[in-house]
């Protein structure tokens, strides 16, 4: 069997709320990265795909269980490790050569030999002849393949790239895949294993060897699937579009555990939490994939690899409104496929007043947040109540950021039900005017 390279056994990390609680961001998580593989991490926003990464580059400690490279407990950064970020990173005052060379200076590396092997990095990442560039002089894909020269300069064994190709067009994207797998299966990179996080279903089944989904609140692997095609492979050929229609699948799979078809009979589910983290998808989205659906050739069924080339939607933003959508019973998702509900079948035919009042009456039954804080104002005397109180609350189990992402879902979700209103400029939650009677 492949030797691994990195493994994780029962890893786990948390971080403290506001509170000061801890909050579980990765738990019971094992994981080995083989020899001779890529592997592919996909999961959404908020799972814990990064901080997993952070922690396989030493950039973070575990809170608990083991991760060894080679054999060794890891303590701190693996100098056989590199990383690749989204952001390209780089310093702008400095050259191409100048920051490629970074990381071999801060080893202590001669000059001599770490000119030579920034030079050769620039040259295998397709850069030669830019070398005296600022970042500012370069497109995004060139800053982007700046930022893999200076992770590959030092001959690392594994290379862990952060969505790196995300913040490009999709175009320059593909093309900067491309010509990393080309390098990977000529043998020209030095580095013997990749971990790639992605939110695109396509990039992940184009690149890996093996598909990992991660699940979220706490991140964990939730199912993995080996890719056994050769590459390079076709996007469009048969075996790919069915690997991909698996992924959105397993993608998917579980997303209306709080949904409920209007009339249905749900008595078995669970609560959704205060603090869940709701999708982050804009209602303008969801009227607009909700219309999609109903009209020809879809009909109100459509397979979501389809679903996305026809909507112009990359997953990235197709998965949470197709997700909103479900938590809403407005659409179901099953087995890779989102499917109109009668009641979201409703909404597409009604007038605006009945799009708002079914869009509000199925967030007050199937988000909780939204029904607590409407249920408060409603015990308001002036029905008004400022938004600290919360965002204390999210605070309690999500970061200051999702926190406040989550409130801002709620908001544009709310408002567009007339469930409740926001003043962006003082921070207070109201009723909506001239709501006389409590919206149950």
């Amino acid at each position: 069997m492949t030797a691994s390279i990195i493994e994780l056994h029962g890893v786990g990390k948390s971080f403290r709320s506001a509170d000061g609680h801890p909050r579980p961001v990765l738990q019971e998580l094992d994981f080995n990265l083989r020899e001779g593989e890529i592997v592919a991490l996909l999961g959404q926003s908020g799972s814990g795909k990064s901080t997993l990464l952070r922690i396989m580059a030493g950039l973070v400690p575990a809170d608990r269980g083991q991760v060894r490279y080679r054999g060794q407990p890891m303590s701190g950064p693996a100098r056989g490790i590199s990383m690749v970020f989204q952001s390209f990173a780089l310093f702008p005052w400095l050259t191409v050569q100048q920051n490629v060379e970074l990381g071999l200076e801060a080893r202590g590396v001669a000059k001599a030999e770490r000119e030579a092997k920034a030079e050769a990095a620039i040259a295998l990442i397709g850069l030669s002849g830019f070398e005296g560039a600022l970042p500012r002089e370069l497109s995004g894909g060139m800053r982007q393949r700046v930022g893999i020269a200076r992770a590959l300069v030092t001959e690392p064994d594994v290379l862990l790239m952060d969505e790196a190709f995300s913040a490009l067009d999709v175009l320059t994207g593909e093309r900067l895949r491309e010509d990393i797998l080309e390098l990977w299966d000529g043998g020209h990179m030095p580095t013997r294993a990749m971990l790639v996080v992605s939110h695109n279903i396509e990039e992940a089944v184009m690149m890996a060897d093996r598909v990992l989904i991660f699940a979220s609140d706490p991140g964990r692997i939730r199912c993995q699937l080996s890719v056994q095609l050769p590459r390079p492979r076709n996007p469009e050929s048969a075996e790919v579009r069915a690997l991909i229609d698996e992924v959105y699948a397993l993608m998917t799979a579980g997303a209306t555990r709080h949904a409920r078809v209007a009339g249905a009979a749900d008595a078995a589910s669970t609560p959704a939490p205060l603090a869940e983290r709701l999708p982050e998808a804009d209602v303008a989205s969801m009227d607009g994939l909700l219309e999609l659906l109903a009209d020809p050739p879809f009909d109100g069924r459509a397979d979501l690899p389809q679903l996305s080339e026809e909507a112009g939607l990359p997953d990235a933003e197709l998965l949470p409104v197709a997700h909103a959508l479900a938590l809403l019973g407005l659409a179901q998702l099953d087995s890779g496929d989102l499917q109109l509900t009668p009641l979201g079948r409703r909404y597409v035919e009604g007038a605006h007043e009945l799009r708002r009042d079914l869009f509000g009456q199925q967030l007050m039954a199937h988000v909780p947040l939204i029904a607590h804080i409407r249920h408060s104002l409603e015990q308001e005397p002036n029905g008004q109540m400022p938004d600290k109180p919360v965002l204390r609350l999210l605070s309690e189990h999500l970061d200051d950021t999702e926190a406040d992402a989550v409130l801002q879902t709620a908001v544009t979700w709310a408002r567009h039900g007339e469930v409740f209103e926001y003043d962006y400029n003082t921070g207070a939650l109201r009723l909506p005017t001239g709501d006389d009677e409590p919206m149950r």
